[in-house]
């Protein structure tokens, strides 16, 4: 589709579907003398008006544009008609103005003159704006009849005229009014004037509102806020269901009929963070104000820090307090099930405010008065409500709403909204960038959703916006076009590539093959994948044997790395996790622990060091930790990859103690004991790491002092050589001035002189 094609498929589309991030690009792409420019800027400040629920400052810079241009086309004035049609629609006076009696004392009636002479002040001020639009427009754009719009406007335009002057007449005589009032007298013909002139006003503003009746939602507020969020299709279908069963149950209590439902406002909301929980709740509190269930629209948010105390006595008064501050709205707790927490002996008070709530929920002071929503993780909540079954019984199961997480494509839009809502749009080259940000964050539960593509757009918003002003290149593109090099991390910008840096490892030749291998293994079935061909099954998980020094954590964290360049693991970071990690000293606990140290380690490598630690006979803890690895290596699949390590012999015992490690560790990489000539050059590379040179004569001298000696830390044991070294040096040095501050020399590297260790 051509471009003039897009522009008419767009022009009679209702203005609620037009998208102004695509607007806004083909504007910015638009030649300078492009004679559809007015049309598409008319749509831009259509489409900014039904976002933002009001003309702001650009969208009056786009109307602007349309109506300097001297006689804009037929297509650009109908929709600039349909758009004006939109804004004015407003609600004049609703609510009516102020009510004075004969009997006020002076004070009351001064109030209420000078409340009125604020409200005639408000509608003047906006009478005048809508003038200066429609002035504007009358002057280049004639009415089109054939529009749905132009009855309504041409009515407008007639109110438009007449109400002012019966606005400033009213101003003037509740200013007559309030200047007669003395005492408890006031003029009863001032007083009778001013009612006359408020009649007046009221009826055109009747006349005007009732040109939109037909056209206004009777849905609340709180519903089309709803509607207008991206996503979420099951949860807006179950709010308006509870919305409307509630609007239902109100029906039948007004004519007198029994139920034997209870009607119950407490919810459920589950699912992961970004979701849309937090909003969703406070629209819950609009719609049960709207409905007249609660007497404030107010959300007060909760989370076990505000209502857990750490002593006896202080969480009751902690979650009273806030219970207090939620009546007459909605108490949300976030994160509710972190109240509940097994095994800890009686000495964690989440019970006791969770006991409270529900003391608080059935009392004669607050039933009835506050509604509860408890939010958190599925699963979570489920075990959170079933440790809790009083608690799980003031929920009936309708108030249960599952919040899923965002698609790509949601996830896209929203990060368009954001960048709108910042006032840029995203250049076409930046969105495949985008979804490679948030495919890399898709890694578990912990996913930010929303929250994680509002904040890719804010970190691109300051790259861009801190590099535009230190190189003082304010143009157009940089003001108001995202583009792609400032989506990248800030890791991507790296001076060595992963592989480079492990071929330049000292030794290892049959280990770099190794990795090298298993990397472009992964590489070529996830190519095969992605071209619709069948695909092995990829397995990387590991062990790297050998005694210690020899590398094998340097190795698995430029494995990962590369790994995560590839695109095989999302993130391409490296967890290292011993015993202590992993096994904790009660039952249930180690569970927890492991999976708490899994979960860090998704979308890269956990290493494992010393990993036979964990099989001791006898020992139920480190089995626990062994088969938690085992369902939690089957349950991620591909997004882990761990590697065990350590000696070969002990290692090999580990994996025959459950057969779940053998059928999964297939691959065993060995890491040799390094050489004369490795621990040399690794010595010398030390050496120059710490900023100190050694002449030829001691390089020759400490490769002898090598040879013939037993290092078990390898490379280990060379770096504490040059750390002693260094010492050495140190105290040499001040003793003897002809020593030189950059060089060590033989003598100082005693570690070396010692016999086999």
């Amino acid at each position: 589709m051509n471009q003039m094609e897009q522009l008419e498929q767009l022009q009679h589309q209702p203005l609620e579907l037009l998208n102004e991030n695509q607007i806004m690009r083909i504007i910015s792409a638009l030649p300078a003398d492009d004679p559809a420019a007015e049309e598409w800027k008319a749509l831009a400040a259509a489409a900014r008006y039904v976002r933002k629920q009001s003309m702001d400052e650009r969208a009056d810079a786009y109307l602007n544009d349309v109506f300097e241009h001297g006689e804009p086309s037929k297509n650009a004035c109908i929709t600039v008609q349909k758009l004006l049609a939109r804004v004015f629609e407003h609600d004049w006076f609703t609510g009516g103005f102020p009510r004075i009696r004969e009997t006020d004392h002076a004070q009351g009636k001064k109030k209420a003159a000078e409340k009125m002479k604020h409200q005639l002040e408000q509608a003047l001020k906006t009478l005048q704006i809508f003038q200066s639009y429609q002035l504007k427009a009358e002057s280049v754009c004639s009415i089109d009849d054939n529009t749905e719009e132009a009855d309504k406007v041409k009515s407008v335009i007639k109110l438009m005229d007449e109400m002012p002057e019966a606005v400033r007449q009213a101003q003037d005589a509740a200013e007559e009014y309030s200047s007669s009032i003395s005492g408890i007298y006031a003029s009863k013909s001032a007083k009778a004037e001013l009612d006359k002139k408020l009649q007046l006003v009221m009826k055109l503003a009747d006349s005007w509102n009732s040109l939109y009746e037909n056209h206004k939602n009777e849905q609340p507020d709180a519903l089309m806020k709803l509607d207008a969020m991206t996503g979420l299709g099951s949860v807006k279908s179950r709010v308006k269901q509870l919305f409307y069963y509630l609007q239902f149950e109100q029906e039948r209590e007004r004519t007198g009929r029994y139920s034997t439902s209870t009607r119950s406002l407490d919810m459920i909301l589950t699912g992961n963070p970004g979701t849309g929980k937090t909003t969703v709740a406070r629209l819950l509190a609009g719609i049960y104000h709207q409905l007249g269930m609660l007497p404030k629209e107010s959300v007060v948010e909760a989370d076990r820090s505000r209502l857990v105390g750490a002593f006896v006595g202080q969480t009751e008064e902690k979650t009273r307090a806030v219970i207090e501050q939620a009546s007459g709205g909605v108490l949300f707790i976030d994160e509710a099930h972190t109240l509940f927490r097994q095994d800890t002996s009686g000495s964690d008070y989440g019970q006791t405010a969770v006991d409270t709530l529900v003391a608080a929920m059935t009392s004669e002071e607050y039933a009835g008065t506050f509604a509860v929503i408890l939010a958190g993780y599925e699963d979570d909540m489920r075990s959170f409500l079933e440790a809790n079954p009083g608690l799980r019984s003031r929920f009936p199961q309708q108030n249960f709403i599952h919040l899923p997480d965002y698609s790509m494509d949601e996830l896209i839009e929203i990060a368009e909204k954001t960048a709108l809502d910042n006032d840029f749009i995203l250049d076409e080259d930046s969105y495949p960038i985008i979804r490679q940000r948030l495919e890399e964050e898709m890694v578990d539960e912990s996913f930010g959703n929303a929250r994680t593509a509002e904040e890719i757009i804010r970190q691109a918003v300051f790259a861009q916006g801190a590099a535009a002003a230190e190189k003082q290149a304010f143009t157009e593109d940089n003001l108001a076009v995202l583009q792609p090099a400032y989506f990248k991390k800030s890791s991507e910008t790296a001076t060595q590539h992963p592989q480079t840096e492990l071929n330049e490892l000292i030794g290892l030749d049959d280990v770099k093959r190794e990795v090298i291998t298993l990397a472009s293994f992964a590489q070529v079935q996830r190519r095969r994948r992605e071209e619709g061909y069948a695909s092995v099954p990829v397995e990387l998980h590991s062990l790297f044997a050998g005694p210690p020094g020899t590398g094998k954590t340097t190795v698995a964290s430029l494995f990962s790395q590369i790994l995560g360049d590839l695109g095989f693991l999302k993130r391409g970071h490296l967890i290292t996790a011993g015993r202590a990690d992993l096994v904790a000293g009660y039952s249930g606990q180690t569970a927890l622990k492991t999976k708490k140290v899994i979960k860090k380690a998704l979308g890269g490598v956990l290493f494992i060091d010393e990993a036979y630690s964990l099989y001791r006979p006898g020992d139920d803890f480190g089995r626990e930790a062994v088969d938690t690895l085992v369902e939690e290596m089957t349950k991620h699949g591909e997004n882990l990859v761990v590697i065990l390590a350590g000696y070969e012999e002990p290692l090999q015992q580990l994996l025959q103690s459950n057969p779940g490690l053998t059928s999964r560790f297939k691959k065993q990489i060995l890491f040799p004991s390094y050489n004369t000539d490795e621990l040399h050059r690794i010595l010398l590379h030390h050496i120059t790491r710490s900023g100190y040179e050694v002449n030829e004569k001691t390089k020759a001298a400490l490769r002898e002092a090598l040879k013939g000696k037993t290092f078990p830390g390898n490379a280990r044991d060379m770096k504490d050589a040059v750390s002693e070294a260094v010492q050495q040096h140190a105290a040499a040095y001040l003793k003897h001035e002809s020593r030189s501050i950059n060089e060590l020399v033989e003598a100082d590297f005693i570690r070396l002189k010692e016999e086999n260790r």
